[in-house]
């Protein structure tokens, strides 16, 4: 009989260590602190998805021109370039995730842009999503 063996972040196994600072900011002049890599890892990839490129000093790759999207015709042709090139980006920047599923859903009248995608911790059976609407 086969079993799969899950791989556990060490960092996971000190509950008292912060890893990272979550997002939103909601304390007055205090950080919330993530005490587990899933969340240290989904507030990453927001952060990610925020940041425009050309936006961080020192690391002008980073980030994504999601927003760049609203200010371009929105067709099947943008919208699975958009993919394509989120998909590589994560994959660049966030080695230890597999995107699993991702959409993308234009409201033309709004001229908004729901991003809503679907991942997984690689090794383990940790599986989240992330949404964001773009406006």
């Amino acid at each position: 009989m086969a079993y799969r063996i899950n791989k556990v972040n060490p960092l996971d196994l000190q509950a008292r260590k912060a890893i990272g600072v979550g997002i939103p900011f909601s304390q007055d002049g205090v950080f919330t602190s993530n005490y587990q890599t899933k969340d240290a890892i989904k507030n990453n990839i927001i952060n990610f998805l925020l940041t425009g490129k050309d936006e961080r000093f020192m690391n002008p790759t980073f980030g994504s021109n999601i927003r760049n999207l609203l200010f371009e015709n929105i067709n099947d042709n943008s919208l699975d370039a958009t993919s394509n090139s989120l998909r590589q980006e994560l994959e660049v920047y966030f080695p230890q995730i597999s995107v699993t599923e991702l959409t993308i859903n234009p409201q033309h009248d709004r001229n908004t842009v729901n991003i809503t995608f679907a991942y997984q911790l690689r090794f383990t059976n940790i599986a989240d999503t992330v949404s964001i609407n773009f406006v």
